[in-house]
């Protein structure tokens, strides 16, 4: 057990985290494409002309919830509990907006970018956490969690 985190898995987090490091080198050395979530949603969907075939897109979207569903089946679903939908609606479209303005999402600069060293990227996920932290202590502050 770590002090101050009794819930944490950190041998699974260990796992999760080479599982999606092995992706996204798979996807680079074998496509030559970066394994950006939202790219490849925009891929899949057709909002996006560039980056791999349509197919491969689609497979690695359908993939991300598959997996998930196959982990909880294999080892026990995790209790989750989410906030009202129409903030969820909100946080997505905020998410989506800074996903636009940043040229990416986290795992595309967070994963792939930090990994090449890209200073867009260094720039873009020191962005990313800061605004987490901030958004945490925020909420903290206003009793929201």
């Amino acid at each position: 057990m770590i002090p101050g985190f009794p819930d944490a898995q950190p041998i699974a987090g260990l796992i999760g985290g080479l599982m999606i490091g092995l992706a996204a080198a798979i996807m680079l050395l074998g496509l030559g494409r970066i394994a950006g979530v939202s790219g490849l949603t925009a891929r899949a969907t057709g909002l996006a002309d560039s980056g791999p075939p349509r197919s491969v897109a689609a497979a690695f979207i359908i993939g991300l919830p598959l997996g998930a569903l196959l982990v909880a089946w294999l080892w026990g679903g995790v209790p989750a509990s989410f906030p009202a939908p129409g903030l969820l609606i909100v946080a997505g479209l905020v998410v989506g907006f800074g996903t636009r303005l940043g040229s990416g999402c986290t795992s595309g600069h967070g994963v792939c970018g930090l990994s090449r060293l890209s200073r867009r990227s260094i720039v873009a996920t020191a962005l990313f956490m800061g605004s987490g932290f901030a958004t945490v202590a925020l909420m903290r502050l206003a009793g929201a969690i």
